[in-house]
């Protein structure tokens, strides 16, 4: 499975079988995770993958999903430095293992709130100077959806994204860029139309020069959505998705370039910058 197929197959799987990870498939994910450590800010990032079958029934206690995981047994769990940009480069990091996993076949869905974050912290003993930011759990599907997370994808609109009119832009955010006139960037752009989000709210602004194919990446936060985090800014880290995936279909593509934070000081009312992708001549 290609990176883009991965991108286009991927969706959250709340429902798992319990079924363990087949052999071959849990050494490939685990050495991923070992080797997944290069953010785009340069953020230290560790991964490790969790087998609760293999815990006592005391630790047990203290990890949950609130009800909203059902049957998993394996989990994604992983820790950063804190640092400026360091929820980017975790949620960059996390949606490697996502796509790596569901390139193997396995279902995944990523949990910013609703998870014991202490529990699963002392899993893999961060330290004061680490964030545990988002899990996931990981393995095989049950085939059906509880009616929790049917409920979770009504509420979140899963299956809905916004247009790119609401997206994307030209030169600044009063001229929008349509899939029609987005060249051989058009699939990238489409690969963070349909990147997964906290709740679903894609708050990702792309910003294109009319000339030439850089792209500036925009956040438009949701006010009060952050109010109960403390250091976690979950819409930062799906802005680390986001560039995940404009990078990996890019290159997919043959579409090189690299991450600059050089803000461009476009008209950009409510909006936050965040980095931009400058193509290789």
């Amino acid at each position: 499975m290609t990176v883009i197929e991965a991108i286009k197959v991927r969706s959250s799987c709340r429902t798992y079988s319990n079924k363990p990870i087949e052999p071959h498939q849990f050494a490939v994910l685990y050495n991923f995770l070992e080797a997944n450590k290069e953010a785009p800010f340069g953020s230290k990032v560790r991964f490790r993958l969790l087998d609760l079958n293999e815990l006592e029934s005391g630790e047990l206690k203290n990890l949950g999903t609130y009800g909203v995981i059902k049957g998993a047994r394996h989990f994604v769990v992983g820790a950063i430095v804190k640092a400026p940009w360091a929820m980017e480069d975790y949620g960059y990091c996390m949606e490697k293992n996502i796509l790596e996993a569901t390139a193997l076949g396995l279902g995944t869905c990523l949990l910013g709130g609703t998870f014991k974050r202490s529990g699963f912290a002392g899993k893999i003993n961060t330290t004061k100077d680490e964030l545990l930011p988002v899990i996931s759990p990981v393995g095989y599907s049950s085939g059906k959806r509880s009616i929790l997370d049917r409920t979770f994808r009504l509420v979140a609109g899963s299956n809905k994204r916004k247009p790119w009119p609401e997206l994307f832009y030209v030169q600044d955010t009063d001229t929008p860029l349509n899939e029609g006139n987005a060249g051989k960037y058009n699939i990238p752009l489409e690969c963070v139309r349909i990147a997964p989000s906290a709740s679903n709210k894609q708050p990702w602004r792309i910003v294109k020069d009319r000339e030439r194919d850089n792209f500036h990446f925009y956040l438009r936060r949701t006010p009060g959505y952050e109010k109960y985090f403390k250091d976690i800014k979950l819409q930062n880290v799906d802005m680390g998705i986001a560039m995940c995936h404009f990078e990996l279909s890019a290159k997919e593509l043959g579409l090189n370039g690299k991450w600059h934070v050089k803000d461009p000081c476009l008209k950009s009312p409510g909006l936050e910058y965040i980095a931009s992708w400058v193509a290789h001549a």
